[in-house]
């Protein structure tokens, strides 16, 4: 039994070593495909990484200045109507949100006209819109110019070729032909990966950032509401 039972665990040992070296060796194959690419996965790389970046960062910035208390515009109107206009800015200023620094700035105005409210309110979220939208041409830029710099490895992938070919003779071989074939495909690929995943990204955050908008707009005009009713 104990014998039976030292063949399964070598057996087991000897899985988990293949497995291990399967695993490596993919991660291997990996590199050596990006590295086929040349010097223009370079820039690719680089302009991934700030995808990456600029996509979670964004994300996280546009989804917590999407967030809106159900009772927050409930409590405003009751500080307005009984005259507590600190507390009312102390609580917007405790949101920290755009909507919050909104209203903040609007409640900061009572007392001017409203048309002067209005257009507070109305200068304060366009600023906070232009922060929402910071770094997004970044992002629109690199899912059109990371497929530009994959073609143009592509390019330089076949000029080589060709130029290798010409100094080779008559002596074209299948190892001669596969190194600049490989950068041309490699670039292409990784290029068009990236560029898709900062396209895909670009417009899931501008679908986010209407959705903010939409509800500025909305309390901006609750609030101007709020404002008509002690008159």
């Amino acid at each position: 039994m104990s014998f039976l039972l030292q063949i399964v665990q070598e057996g087991a040992v000897t899985a988990a070593n293949i497995e291990t070296a399967s695993a490596s060796a993919g991660a291997l194959d990996i590199l050596s495909l990006i590295w086929k690419g040349g010097i223009v996965m370079i820039p690719i790389g680089i302009l991934f990484v700030i995808a990456v970046y600029l996509t979670f960062e964004r994300y996280f910035t546009i989804k917590k200045a999407g967030i809106l208390d159900s009772h927050f515009m409930g409590g405003i109107k009751g500080m307005v109507m009984e005259g507590d206009l600190k507390g009312a800015q102390r609580l917007c200023h405790d949101k920290g949100t755009p909507i919050g620094l909104m209203i903040e700035k609007g409640l900061s105005r009572i007392g001017k006209p409203l048309k002067d409210i209005s257009v507070a309110v109305e200068n304060v979220g366009k600023l906070e819109v232009y922060k929402l939208e910071k770094g997004m041409a970044i992002l629109a830029t690199i899912s059109g110019a990371a497929p530009m710099l994959g073609f143009l490895g592509t390019v330089t992938g076949m000029i080589r070729t060709f130029n290798q070919m010409q100094d080779s003779g008559q002596q074209i071989t299948a190892d001669l032909l596969s190194g600049g074939i490989g950068e041309a495909m490699m670039t292409t690929v990784a290029g068009l990966v990236v560029g898709i995943f900062a396209y895909i990204s670009y417009n899931l955050l501008s679908s986010m950032i209407n959705k903010v908008v939409y509800k500025m707009e909305a309390t901006s005009v609750e609030f101007l509401d709020i404002l008509h009713e002690p008159a």
